[in-house]
C-alpha cells in the first residue's frame, strides 16, 4: 500500500533534500486523478473563485462553497496530504471564530488549514496548532489582500520588506506551522528564507529554491485563457477540449453520433 502523506512526511522530505509536488484541486474527478498521479499535497485553493466560479478575486468565496469542494477532494484523495483554504472573513474576525471554521473543513475530510498572513495571525495559528490543527502559513503575495497590495504584483522588492518577510517566516515556523506557502517573490529571497527556517517552503513564483511547488492546475494544464511568467504549460487542454466538443458538434449535427454502436437493441440490457 502507498505510503500516506502527513505533515511529518513533508518535514522528512525537506531534511532529506527531496522536493514537494503540491498542485490545487477542486472536485473529485482531479484529485483522484492527481492523487493516483503522486502529487503529495492538494490545495482546495480559494483559487476556485478565480478557475471555477469567474471572480477576479478570491474574496467572493466563503465557507459554504470552500467546504463542499473540500469534501469532494476529501473523498477522492487517497495518499495526498488535504489542505484546505480558509477563505476571507472566515479566520480574520478572532482566533475562536478560526478555530470554529477550521474545525468545520478537518469534519468534512481536510487534515489541514492554510492561512495567510504574519505576525497579524500568530495568535490564531497558536490556538489552531494547540487544538489539534495543522496550519500552512502563506506570505509575499497574499490574494486576500490583493485591494491593500494594489494588485497581484511582485512583493518584498524592498531590504526592509524582504527582513519583514523573514521574520515573519519564523514566527509562523515558531507558532506552529507546518510548512509556508511563499508567492511571488524574488528567488534569492525564497532561498533564504528556505535556508532559514527548518519546515517547508511552497513555491509559487518564487523561483526554484523553494522545498516544493504548487500551482494552480487550471494554469499548469494550459486549460486558463489567463497566461503567467511563473507558470510552465504541461499540455493544451483548452485546445485539447475545444477541438473535441467542435468534433461533437458536427457529428452530432452531421448524424454520425450516435452511431450503433451507441445505440440499444430491445433485449440488450448492458450499461
Amino acid at each position: 500500500m502507498t505510503e500516506k502523506i502527513t505533515t511529518l512526511t513533508l518535514l522528512k522530505k525537506k531534511t532529506l533534500g527531496k522536493k514537494i509536488v503540491c498542485l490545487t484541486a477542486y472536485d473529485y474527478l482531479i484529485a483522484q486523478l492527481f492523487d493516483k498521479a503522486g502529487v503529495d499535497l492538494l490545495l482546495v485553493g480559494d483559487s476556485v473563485a478565480n478557475v471555477v466560479y469567474g471572480h477576479t478575486t478570491t474574496l467572493p468565496v466563503g465557507m459554504t462553497e470552500m467546504l463542499a469542494h473540500t469534501q469532494a477532494v476529501a473523498k477522492a484523495t487517497k495518499r495526498a496530504l488535504v489542505v484546505a483554504d480558509m477563505p476571507f472573513m472566515s479566520y480574520q474576525l478572532s482566533p475562536e471564530d478560526a478555530l470554529r471554521n477550521a474545525g468545520r473543513f478537518l469534519k468534512v475530510g481536510a487534515e489541514a488549514v492554510k492561512i495567510e498572513g504574519g505576525s497579524a495571525i500568530l495568535v490564531t495559528v497558536e490556538k489552531l496548532v494547540k487544538s489539534g490543527i495543522p496550519v500552512m502559513g502563506h506570505l509575499g503575495l497574499t490574494p486576500q489582500s490583493v485591494h491593500l497590495l494594489g494588485g497581484y504584483r511582485l512583493q518584498a522588492r524592498t531590504k526592509e520588506a524582504q527582513e519583514k518577510l523573514l521574520n515573519d517566516a519564523l514566527a509562523l515556523e515558531n507558532a506552529g506551522c507546518f510548512a509556508i506557502v511563499l508567492e511571488k517573490i524574488p528567488l534569492s529571497l525564497a532561498k533564504k528564507v528556505t535556508e532559514t527556517i527548518k519546515i517547508p517552503t511552497i513555491g509559487i513564483g518564487a523561483g526554484p529554491y523553494c522545498d516544493g511547488q504548487i500551482l494552480v492546475w487550471q494554469d499548469m494544464l494550459g486549460l486558463s485563457l489567463n497566461k503567467f511568467r511563473f507558470v510552465k504549460e504541461y499540455a493544451n487542454l483548452y485546445q485539447i477540449i475545444f477541438d473535441a466538443v467542435k468534433k461533437y458538434i458536427e457529428e452530432v449535427n452531421e448524424g454520425i453520433f450516435p452511431s450503433m454502436e451507441h445505440s440499444f437493441d430491445d433485449d440488450q440490457s448492458c450499461p
